[in-house]
C-alpha cells in the first residue's frame, strides 16, 4: 500500500487486516485497537471476510509448513482480551507502542522544539518519518498543511482543529488538502505518535505564525 493511498481510518484498518501497511503504521493501528474498542468489531468483520475469501481458493502443499505456521503464530495480533487488559493498565502508552518506543511516557527523552511543544524523534522507517510529541495544555500549534501524509494517534489528552476533536485512541489523517491549526485541550498535555512522509508547510498570516511559535 502506497503512502498516498492512506487517506482515511477505514483504509488504515483494511491495510492492517491485509498485512500491507508499512511497519510504523501497523504499530500505530495495533496501538489504536488497544485504546479504541469501537474499531475492533470492524477489524474482526474484515478479518472474517478475508478468511471467507481465502477458503474459496484451491489448496496446495506448503513447503516448510511447521516453520511458517510458527512465524504466523509469533506475529499474530493480540486477542481482544489481552488488549482490554493492556488498556486498563496505568501506562499512557499501549503495549505495542511501549515495545516499539522503548520507553513509557514519563521516561521519554523529550526535546523542546518551541515553547510548550516537545518531540521525541524516532527516525525513518519504511518511507515514513516517525516521532512522538508532547503539547502543553491549551497550546496552539502554528497553522500548517502537509507535503505528503501525516497520520497521528492521540495517546493522551486531546486536540481540536477545524475538523473536530481528537482524543485518546483517535487517529487523525492529514494531507496536502488539510490546512489546520491544532490546539491542545486544557487540563492535560496532548501526547501523540506521528508518522509522515513529507514535511509540513506553515500557512496563515505572518503575525499569527510568529505568535503561535513564540507562545508558551
Amino acid at each position: 500500500m502506497g503512502n498516498s493511498e492512506i487517506d482515511t481510518l477505514d483504509v488504515l484498518l483494511s491495510g492492517y487486516v491485509s498485512g500491507t501497511l508499512p511497519a510504523p503504521l501497523h504499530i500505530m493501528v495495533d496501538a489504536h485497537l488497544e485504546l479504541s474498542p469501537k474499531s475492533r468489531p470492524l477489524v474482526a468483520s474484515m478479518d472474517h471476510a478475508a478468511g471467507d475469501m481465502l477458503r474459496e481458493f484451491e489448496t496446495s502443499s506448503v513447503s516448510n509448513r511447521d516453520s511458517r505456521l510458527q512465524a504466523i503464530f509469533d506475529s499474530a495480533p493480540q486477542s481482544t482480551d489481552s488488549m482490554l487488559r493492556d488498556a486498563g493498565q496505568q501506562s499512557k502508552l499501549p503495549r505495542s507502542l511501549r515495545n516499539f518506543v522503548g520507553y513509557d511516557v514519563d521516561d521519554v527523552p523529550w526535546k523542546s522544539v518551541m515553547p510548550g511543544f516537545k518531540e521525541f524523534d524516532l527516525d525513518d522507517m519504511d518511507g515514513f518519518h516517525v516521532s512522538m510529541f508532547w503539547i502543553k495544555p491549551g497550546r496552539t500549534i502554528p497553522a500548517h498543511t502537509h507535503e505528503g501524509s501525516e497520520i497521528t494517534l492521540v495517546l493522551d489528552g486531546a486536540f481540536t482543529d477545524e475538523r473536530g476533536r481528537f482524543g485518546r485512541g483517535d487517529i487523525s489523517v492529514a494531507d496536502d488538502q488539510i490546512n489546520h491549526r491544532p490546539t491542545a485541550e486544557r487540563g492535560a498535555p496532548c501526547i501523540g505518535f506521528t508518522v509522515n512522509d513529507g514535511p509540513l508547510r506553515l500557512t496563515g498570516p505572518l503575525h499569527q505564525r510568529l505568535g503561535d511559535i513564540l507562545a508558551g
